[in-house]
């Protein structure tokens, strides 16, 4: 129990404390290199304003969808913008509600100092990893691991200030107070996410994607104040849940259409490679979970693709000094997905959906049964579906010709032989035009999506073991790639 005067002027003394630190290191340290381009800057302050405009008031304080706008600050500009972003975010709220004087304090230095904090947290790991270039990573893979990082070092103290400024100021318990803000940290989380996946995609593809977070940000806001107005009655606790499962599919949708309009066989490609996914899975006798997991990793396969420029996205023919490039899509699709709630088996599939059975493909060079089934599932599908329909850099093929591949691609070790040999006899059981007509908004299935993610108890029950003993879907591998 905090009880008294001292303790509360104790702890105003520490946010006071924390409010000039910050101002008096952000004077010391900043630097003009951190506030370009002036256009980021500008967007990431409105996002923070918007975002903060349209809060959510709780217990304790405000918070909001300016979490977006502070942690893309973060990692795309530096801890003085981040805390910038902080700082204005709540000047605005305390000024248009009229808050007090002890609650404009506990706004200023929770959301100055933590973003603060979490952007030097930033720069620092890239300083680490890239022996002091402050403006990126080689791979999109260390930066997004390394801002979830300085998210959650900025997110940890934010809550624990504003339970703490309730727990003063009303003579309460600290920890029945912070428990109070846990129905907001999924909001949160997936406020952080959301941020990671638009600073990533920003990375490869500039200003475009962050002009339409503006409307992400909305919606965003719109989820979190029904989570936070329904957290005491189950009825609602269903509704927020399929929201925010909603908001993580819309997102993965949006990034899938955002890439079919600057490669137009993206869509097709990603709906036809989901339903022979599934389709195989189904022959397999593999349950009705790992059935829909392999089609969602078949729908999202190339979602990595996302971050590549055009000149490589659109070329007719691969450059050999783009081949770096073109390698990383695994990992980029994995930690995009990854990032969702829930998402981690589809994550790992879409990870190594490269590799060879011959142990020479990427990006870890697994062999044989050490690929995950849904990847070598994947791997097939996607080969098939790129023969019968064709490529920039590629004639299409018919489907004994792409069957026939498919078996080549087996003998020299590329793919399972086993998987390709079911692949076959399932093609033609079913007919040449099997799979051909697919449309990606009738795979996503997105309503039935929602709600078998939020009531999976209506899902059946898994099937018996794969009677040609393939092998399920194994545990978590560490990545272990090979020079």
């Amino acid at each position: 129990m905090f009880s008294g005067k001292p303790t509360r002027y104790a702890f105003l003394a520490l946010e006071i404390f924390l409010l000039a630190a910050t101002i008096a290191l952000s004077v010391l340290f900043t630097s003009a290199r951190e506030w370009s381009p002036a256009e980021l800057v500008a967007l990431l302050l409105a996002l923070a304003l918007v975002g903060q405009w349209l809060s959510v008031e709780i217990r304790g304080g405000e918070l909001g969808a300016s979490m977006v706008a502070i942690v893309l600050a973060m990692g795309l500009l530096g801890p003085v913008p981040a805390a910038a972003c902080g700082a204005a975010a709540m000047v605005l709220t305390s000024a248009t509600r009229r808050v007090d004087r002890s609650a404009w304090l506990a706004n200023l230095s929770s959301l100055v100092a933590a973003p603060f904090a979490g952007g030097v947290a930033m720069r620092a790991m890239i300083e680490w990893f890239n022996g002091g270039d402050t403006r990126g990573f080689t791979t999109s893979v260390t930066f997004g691991l390394c801002l979830f990082s300085a998210f959650v070092l900025s997110l940890a103290p934010t809550f624990v200030l504003f339970a703490l400024e309730v727990s003063t100021a009303r003579r309460r318990s600290f920890w029945p107070e912070l428990r109070a803000l846990t129905p907001l940290l999924p909001g949160e989380l997936a406020a952080g996410a959301l941020a990671i996946i638009l600073a990533v995609a920003y990375r490869g593809t500039g200003m475009t994607t962050l002009l339409a977070a503006i409307i992400v940000v909305i919606i965003f806001q719109r989820l979190t104040m029904a989570l936070v107005r329904s957290e005491d009655r189950a009825e609602q606790l269903l509704a927020r849940s399929r929201q925010l499962v909603g908001l993580q599919l819309g997102v993965l949708r949006t990034l899938v259409r955002a890439l079919a309009m600057r490669d137009e066989r993206t869509a097709h490609h990603a709906a036809a490679v989901a339903f022979h996914a599934r389709a195989l899975a189904r022959a397999l006798d593999c349950s009705a979970e790992e059935q829909d997991m392999v089609h969602t990793a078949g729908l999202l396969h190339d979602i990595g693709k996302f971050t590549w420029p055009d000149r490589i996205l659109k070329a007719d023919m691969i450059d050999e000094e783009d081949m770096a490039t073109v390698r990383t899509h695994p990992q980029e699709g994995s930690i995009l997905v990854g990032a969702l709630d829930g998402y981690g088996e589809i994550a790992e599939a879409i990870l190594y959906h490269h590799e060879r059975i011959d142990g020479r493909g990427y990006p870890a060079g697994l062999i044989g049964a050490e690929i995950p089934l849904g990847s070598r599932i994947v791997a097939i599908c996607s080969s098939y579906d790129t023969l019968v329909s064709g490529s920039s850099y590629r004639e299409t093929m018919s489907p004994d010709e792409a069957q026939a591949e498919l078996r080549n691609g087996a003998r020299n070790g590329q793919l399972d032989p086993e998987l390709v040999e079911a692949f076959i006899d399932l093609l033609q059981r079913e007919g040449p035009t099997f799979g051909q007509n697919t449309d990606f908004d009738t795979e996503l299935d997105f309503e039935s999506r929602v709600h078998r993610a939020v009531d999976p108890g209506r899902q059946p029950s898994s099937a018996g073991r794969n009677q040609r003993g393939v092998r399920r879907w194994p545990g978590a591998r560490p990545l272990n790639v090979r020079p």
